[in-house]
């Protein structure tokens, strides 16, 4: 065997036993936090300014639904109850903003890649998400967490103390916000490894 392919079999399997390692991280986040997952009509200019409009109008609303000391069941059970009122604000900016296009509001299951925010990052793997569709729902989405509010403007904790108030431990806050050394390496491999499982189920 050369020694570029021993090396990337090293590497594949690196990959895949840091997976199997990190599985066990992801599946804790997922059971702590909520994403939202905006969806614009199309890619055009218009669209992709309106969907960020839509997004700061329900992060605002969302804010104030539930109680900063909610669990996950609390604040998921308090958005499903919303859901209405959700895709009515996200509505009337679209109707502020001279489009006609409907908005939809529903909580589901749906798989993220590796994202990396400001001063946070989350592995891929499946999350509950609140997606808000606009119109067509076509265009290129926008993600987050709507719980813990992670990324709402009026937060004025930041992010390590938020995620602690919203139930992460030490080491998953220090995971997400890379005071754990090569925490976006170590994503990807999770990422890989949930493509991998994705790829042999098929």
């Amino acid at each position: 065997m050369k020694h570029w392919e021993l090396a990337l079999l090293l590497g594949v399997a690196f990959a895949l036993l840091a997976g199997l390692y990190l599985e066990g991280a992801q599946a804790s986040l997922r059971e702590k936090v909520v994403r939202l997952h905006v969806i614009a009509n199309s890619d055009s200019e218009a669209d992709q300014a309106l969907k960020l409009k839509v997004r700061d109008r329900i992060l605002e609303l969302a804010e104030g639904l539930y109680d900063p000391n909610d669990n996950l069941a609390e604040a998921e059970a308090c958005l499903a109850a919303h859901l209405d009122e959700l895709a009515a604000a996200g509505e009337a900016v679209v109707r502020e903003e001279g489009y006609n296009y409907s908005v939809t509001a529903s909580l589901e299951d749906t798989w993220f890649p590796t994202k990396t925010y400001t001063d946070f990052a989350l592995p891929a793997g499946t999350y509950r998400a609140l997606r808000i569709v606009i119109g067509e729902g076509k265009g290129q989405n926008w993600w987050c967490v709507v719980f813990p509010p992670l990324c709402l403007g009026a937060v004025t904790e930041d992010t390590a103390e938020t995620a602690l108030a919203g139930g992460f431990s030490e080491d998953e806050v220090s995971l997400i916000t890379g005071e754990s050394e090569g925490y976006v390496v170590k994503f990807k491999c999770v990422e890989l490894w949930e493509q991998l499982k994705h790829k042999f189920s098929l």
